[in-house]
């Protein structure tokens, strides 16, 4: 519901802060005062369209701010998260017009876009006047009224998941399709281009292995004399390390008679040992890795010039040749086994397609039927609404080649004004007076199913009174028992039945060089001094003043 609406600078208006409560809030005010400012500036916070005539003369922009207490699980908390925005459960919505015309638009001062504000705004408020056609003028949105009022959500949801799979059913059997038949025209092709990549048997990463050792071959070929040489002179017949263990030997027989002289020698001696023979392992170790056989670098560069040769033919890189074997081979499968496959797709499809049908014509049967409800419950409000000679009825029109996410029904929303008149869709037919009412009607029935968390009825009582008026107020007040509801009136009996009652009007500043519009929260006296005032015209006499409590007392009892 909406807390609190702050506005600063929008045409008449300076600074003004109202604070909402539950149940019927009702605007009132002599004509000119500023209620359809007010209510500008309300939708523009709601994501409205801008305009820089709102921004007040000689201000350099505008700002309208709605908070909403919003309960958990609501739709505007799931446009939140999709928006990557935080939910605290209050919403705080604020728009900013320049007076270049530009506007900026913000969540929780998070800066969004004015869509998404827009869309958190119809989430929020639905506002309903005379002339506005925006919660019947889609077919769409009637079908949701109606599924509201049968609640018929869960079937819905169950349908649009079945939707989704027979989407996805079609969608795999589709590619399969289009699969078979691109490998088909290529068969000749991919069988002959499968079973040449099969027989080479191309390996990842096997062009980078084979080269190496390749290089490596060639370049131990030429070092293979100076490795041979090394070890000649390390271990061959020249050798120091035969002299050196003698010598070794000879030092440690004398060691006995001079410690002191020998062992200094014959350690070092031994490491120089240890070190000629670990360097005669490293130079055998190397030279077995620098022979090779001449045959094997010839298979080789032969095996790379094949795997080059392919990767040319193919057009792609020598590491990629084992994945277009695989998929080559996964083509000339489909041919082979597609058939199979396809009747296991067509069958999966069928039966998807079942499912949803089967849901899909029970949740039709059950609209007609909750229709017919429907019609009953909207056509016993409209006699007091002085409509007794109209009718309601709910169109539902199936049409199973046209199939949606919610099912193949077109839901749409007729009337007939009176007897042997042509009925119709009820944008179309019903005047702007009777739209109103009937829109009232329409909201009573649903209450709190399909309705937004906040109703603005804007002077729906134009051009009626006494009776009429008094039904209007009484279905106001019924609609504000499960919604909150505000209403911009000009009627007496409307303005009886209100929770809060705020009055609108203009005061003259600087002297009456300028005016500003300002709203009052009225008590009781003040209250009934209004209900008067709308009751007598410009002077107001004892005989209002006791109507207008008599209209007190009659909306309490």
């Amino acid at each position: 519901m909406l807390a609190r609406l702050s506005i600063r600078d929008i045409v008449l208006i300076e600074r003004l802060d109202i604070e909402f409560s539950r149940g019927l809030a009702v605007l009132t005010g002599e004509t000119g005062a500023g209620k359809s400012i007010l209510l500008d500036a309300f939708a523009l916070a709601l994501g409205g369209r801008g305009d820089a005539t709102l921004v007040r003369h000689g201000a350099e922009q505008g700002q309208v701010t709605a908070t909403f207490d919003v309960p958990k699980g609501h739709p505007a908390s799931s446009l939140l998260t999709e928006n990557g925005l935080e939910d605290t459960g209050e919403m705080i919505l604020r728009r900013v017009q320049l007076a270049d015309g530009r506007t900026r638009a913000f969540i929780n001062d998070q800066s969004i876009s004015v869509q998404t504000l827009k869309a958190l705004g119809s989430a929020l408020v639905e506002i309903h006047g005379q002339h506005d056609e925006r919660a019947l003028v889609d077919a769409s949105t009637h079908r949701r009224l109606l599924d509201a009022f049968s609640g018929l959500e869960k079937d819905v949801a169950a349908l649009e998941a079945l939707w989704d799979v027979r989407r996805e059913a079609n969608k795999a059997l589709d590619e399969h399709r289009a699969g078979m038949e691109r490998a088909a025209r290529e068969a000749d092709y991919l069988r002959h281009a499968s079973d040449e990549l099969k027989q080479l048997a191309p390996k990842d990463g096997e062009e980078t292995s084979l080269a190496s050792r390749r290089t490596t071959m060639m370049q131990g070929e030429k070092i293979a004399a100076d490795l041979r040489e090394a070890q000649e002179a390390v271990s061959g017949d020249h050798s120091p390390v035969a002299a050196l263990s003698a010598a070794v030997r000879r030092l440690e027989r004398r060691a006995a008679n001079s410690p002191a002289l020998v062992e200094g020698a014959v350690k070092a001696i031994d490491i120089a040992i240890n070190a000629l023979e670990e360097a005669d392992q490293h130079l055998s170790v190397a030279l077995a890795a620098a022979d090779f056989d001449p045959a094997e670098l010839e298979r080789i560069e032969e095996r790379l010039f094949a795997l080059r040769a392919a990767s040319r033919k193919y057009s792609t890189p020598v590491d990629n040749l084992a994945a277009l074997a695989v998929k080559y081979a996964a083509d000339v499968a489909l041919i082979d086994a597609g058939a199979d496959q396809l009747k296991k797709l067509e069958a999966a499809a069928a039966e998807a397609d079942k499912h949803y049908v089967a849901a899909a014509s029970k949740l039709s049967a059950a609209r007609v039927k909750s229709a017919e409800k429907l019609n009953k419950a909207v056509n016993a409000e409209l006699a007091p609404l002085k409509l007794e000679r109209a009718k309601f009825t709910t169109q539902v029109e199936s049409d199973p080649a046209s199939p949606g996410p919610q099912g193949h029904d077109r839901v749409e929303f007729w009337v007939q004004t009176n007897p042997g008149t042509r009925p119709g869709p009820l944008m179309k037919v019903a005047s702007g007076g009777e739209l109103s009412r009937f829109l009232l009607a329409l909201k009573v029935v649903l209450s709190d199913r399909g309705s937004a968390p906040t109703l603005v009825f804007d002077e729906i009582d134009t051009g009626v009174g006494g009776a009429v008026a008094d039904a209007i107020g009484a279905r106001l007040g019924r609609l504000a028992s499960k919604v909150q509801v505000m209403a911009v009136t000009h009627a007496p009996q409307v303005a009886a039945r209100a929770d809060q009652h705020l009055l609108i009007s203009k005061d003259a500043l600087d002297k009456g060089k300028r005016v500003a519009t300002r709203v009052n929260a009225l008590a009781a006296d003040h209250r009934r001094e209004e209900i008067a005032r709308m009751l007598a015209g410009a002077e107001i006499t004892a005989e209002a003043r006791a109507a207008a409590e008599r209209l007190l007392k009659a909306a309490t009892a």
